[in-house]
């Protein structure tokens, strides 16, 4: 009880941050990633095939892969996140549009078994505070032959490439972002959400643990951004 307890808390934490980042958050986006974060959703919702699917999009943010699945045809989607100002915003971009925007928590997903034929991330996954918990939860509301579709940022491969990878965005990237966002302490947050995160690897290993098969991974932007994508048997 108490670890589930401290993993609310961190959740209630982590939304309360991000509900800061609102005003700023899209135009820090495309900064970030040098406006590439589109192209990478563009994939990720690719990589579902998602004709006719029933989405649940998880920690929606501020709605853009939610719009995405719509735009690549998906039937129903819906746009889930903790913080209520990050969907507030989501309206205000994209009305509903097929889109549901609803408030709530990956360790508890209000949902009963078998609900969608796709369940999806972008950016999330280094925010869930029971990685494990929440991958159970997904794999719970995931109709046997779904797809789960997980897209973050990922630790850069151990070559000297790689260090300066890490290097930029740890020093450079962030700390321009929170200059220009007056909120250095969430900027400061992002590069250290890395540290205890698995290697792309390891979350394979722990998405085929919550009884998901066929996963694989691609590397994105030089290794620094990984999709992930697996089925439930």
């Amino acid at each position: 009880m108490a670890d589930q307890l401290t993993a609310r808390e961190r959740t209630r934490t982590i939304g309360e941050m991000f509900s800061r980042l609102v005003p700023h958050y899209d135009r820090m986006n495309r900064l970030m990633t040098a406006g590439r974060d589109g192209r990478w959703r563009t994939l990720a919702v690719d990589a579902s095939q998602p004709h006719d699917a029933a989405v649940l999009d998880l920690g929606a943010g501020t709605g853009d892969l939610s719009a995405e699945f719509r735009r690549q045809g998906a039937a129903r989607v819906i746009g889930l996140d903790i913080s209520a100002a990050m969907l507030v915003r989501a309206d205000e971009k994209f009305g509903h549009g097929g889109v549901d925007w609803l408030q709530g928590d990956a360790l508890q997903l209000p949902f009963v078994d078998e609900s969608f034929d796709i369940v999806a991330s972008a950016f999330v996954m280094r925010n869930l505070p029971d990685l494990a918990g929440s991958f159970a939860e997904m794999a719970r509301v995931l109709k046997p032959g779904g797809r789960l579709i997980g897209l973050d940022i990922t630790h850069p491969p151990d070559t000297p490439w790689g260090s300066v990878l890490r290097i930029g965005f740890q020093e450079g990237v962030t700390r321009v972002a929170g200059l220009l966002s007056g909120d250095r302490s969430a900027y400061r947050y992002l590069p250290n959400s890395l540290s205890g995160y698995p290697t792309a690897d390891e979350l394979s290993a722990m998405l085929e643990s919550a009884g998901l098969e066929n996963v694989t991974y691609r590397r994105l932007s030089m290794g620094v951004v990984a999709l992930h994508v697996g089925r439930k048997s």
